[in-house]
């Protein structure tokens, strides 16, 4: 094994220790920071400088995007103008290996004077910052990653592993769904594949509607004309069926040019597969693949026509 090897997996085997290690901290104290935390009305601050400055802005992120409104404030700017976004009815995280960073025992006075609660996450529980607070999450690290021991390493990589636990477990506490999350992510991948069928699929003037009683002709009409390869055949608004480009043409070698005349309901395919518009896109998609079809009618739980989803949608939308 090679030296730069040797120091790459002894530097993964250490952070990876310092997370487990943070296993046997985990009690009354995480469970008090979890309440204070969940019970908060405004929003969760978290604060820290330098490289745990840089792990507080990831917390708040996770916090912010899985249901705990949450967001960083930087402790220097804090106590030079920004103490206003601190506000009565929010909560603070506030992070230092040490637990003696001026800047972040500068701000404990501040914060304590308009009685907004702080969980501290220190390696130090006697320190300043653990001392003041009113929970203490304290985090055992034996030995930072770098060789120099100077760099914070193990310490920032614990210290991140504790921030998911925590939005993890508030995510569970405040019942977040996956539609949730698709609502906080509608740029990204991850909220694309989330989407709900109701926010893909085509309603009202964009459905090809036809009667039963309508002939074929104006069915074959409806069907170019809305550009969705399908036909939904509708009565009093509930679905009866559907005829497809697939059933139009095989119906057309078998009947002939006498098809133009016969009624939609003559023609129909009874019993179509449908969804419900509260199913995520991604269920859509593996409606079709497995049915072989490229367009699914949406209906409520009464047969009622809702709208309709074709594969190009999710196409357009990069499900894949």
């Amino acid at each position: 094994m090679s030296r730069l090897i040797e120091i790459a997996r002894e530097v993964l085997e250490l952070e990876a220790k310092a997370v487990a290690d943070q296993i046997s901290c985990l009690g009354k104290d995480f469970e008090r920071a979890i309440e204070i935390l969940k019970s908060t009305q405004g929003r969760v601050i978290v604060t820290g400088m330098g490289k745990s400055g840089l792990i507080c802005r990831k917390i708040a992120a996770t916090m912010a995007s899985t249901g705990t409104p949450s967001f960083f404030v930087h402790p220097a700017e804090a106590i030079h103008g920004d103490l206003g976004m601190i506000v009565e009815g929010d909560s603070v995280i506030a992070v230092s290996n040490s637990g003696e960073t001026d800047e972040i025992v500068r701000l404990i006075e501040f914060i304590r004077r308009i009685g907004v609660p702080i969980v501290a996450i220190t390696a130090n529980r006697h320190s300043s910052l653990g001392t003041h607070s009113d929970v203490t999450l304290e985090l055992k690290i034996k030995k930072e990653a770098c060789p120099l021991g100077l760099a914070p390493t193990s310490s920032t990589t614990a210290t991140l592993a504790m921030g998911d636990a925590i939005a993890m477990v508030l995510l569970e506490l405040k019942e977040f769904t996956p539609e949730d999350f698709a609502a906080r992510h509608p740029g990204g991948k991850l909220g694309r594949k989330l989407l709900l069928v109701e926010a893909l699929m085509h309603k009202g003037d964009e459905l090809p509607i036809v009667l039963p009683d309508d002939p074929m002709r104006d069915v074959i009409y409806v069907m170019s004309s809305k550009r969705l390869g399908i036909a939904l055949v509708v009565h009093e608004g509930k679905l009866l069926g559907v005829i497809s480009d697939g059933d139009l043409r095989r119906l057309l070698e078998k009947r002939g040019p006498a098809l133009l005349d016969q009624s939609a309901s003559l023609c129909m395919v009874q019993n179509p597969k449908c969804i419900t518009p509260g199913k995520l896109g991604v269920e859509a998609l593996h409606s079709m693949e497995k049915h072989r079809i490229t367009s699914l009618a949406v209906v409520n739980g009464e047969d009622e026509l809702l709208g309709l989803i074709h594969l190009h949608d999710l196409w357009k939308t990069e499900l894949f």
